[in-house]
């Protein structure tokens, strides 16, 4: 593979930038940060894209996940088996990516993703405040149960994971939206680790465009994480719908032929 120029350099940067401030409110930086890998970097195989978009992914969430900690102080009886679970998930998703054909889930994820959007939008009041629906054991084992299984689909294929984490945390767990993106952060930080951990032995990290990208992933999610605490959960819950209708729009192209 060519080196980029510095002009693709720049603009990877840009779109690295755009994509952390997405990925800490609600999650969904990758719909910005793959397609320019793609477009930025035609030479580079699948799964070095896959491994150059985690390292940038990881610098951002690590940020983001410190930054929603200090402010947010989310329970860590929550966040601990939620990042665990998450991981291994995470790491067993990868294992059988190139097992799984993308054109059997992204049929699947666009139907969820409407039906997601759908159900926020039509119940203003999901994700203000939280009203937690479970307690004790039977609340760890469901937040552990949602970890490992988004953690899972996001090593297997990826889109879309942290609005998936937000939206689990808020319509199953019953916690507000602003709570639901800082535990999002944290596990999405977990899924990002684990898939490095089976991306960085088989060489395939482009190091220099990854950690460029990686610093300006990272200014991105430290400005998008103190926007989301300043103006609260009505607008994460904003960002949120958005977010996931852009990938209804980008994700239901790809399955049309649109694209």
């Amino acid at each position: 593979m060519e080196d980029p120029t510095l002009t693709v350099m720049l603009l990877l940067a840009l779109a690295a930038l755009v994509a952390g401030f997405v990925d800490a409110v609600v999650g969904g930086g990758g719909l910005v940060q793959l397609p320019a890998l793609l477009v930025g970097l035609p030479g580079a195989s699948p799964v070095q894209v896959l491994a150059t978009n985690k390292l940038a992914s990881i610098c951002g969430t690590s940020v983001s996940s410190v930054t929603f900690y200090r402010r947010v102080r989310p329970d860590p009886r929550t966040f601990g088996p939620l990042m665990l679970t998450a991981f291994l998930g995470s790491a067993g998703g990868a294992a059988v990516a190139s097992l799984i054909p993308r054109s059997a889930f992204e049929p699947i994820v666009v139907v969820v993703l409407l039906l997601v959007g759908a159900y926020v939008v039509l119940k203003p009041s999901l994700g203000q405040v939280t009203a937690l629906r479970f307690a004790g054991h039977r609340h760890t084992g469901a937040t552990a149960a949602t970890g490992f299984a988004i953690g899972f689909y996001d090593g297997a294929l990826g889109p879309g994971t942290g609005s998936f984490f937000v939206f689990a945390l808020v319509g199953l767990l019953g916690y507000g939206f602003l709570e639901a993106s800082a535990k999002s952060k944290m596990a999405n930080w977990a899924t990002n680790l684990a898939a490095l951990v089976v991306f960085i032995p088989q060489g395939a990290v482009l190091w220099e465009v990854g950690l460029l990208m990686g610093l300006a992933n990272l200014v991105g999610g430290y400005v998008g994480a103190r926007t989301a605490v300043a103006k609260g959960s009505r607008f994460v819950r904003v960002f949120f719908i958005a977010v996931v209708g852009a990938f209804v729009v980008k994700i239901g192209g790809d399955v049309l032929g649109v694209w």
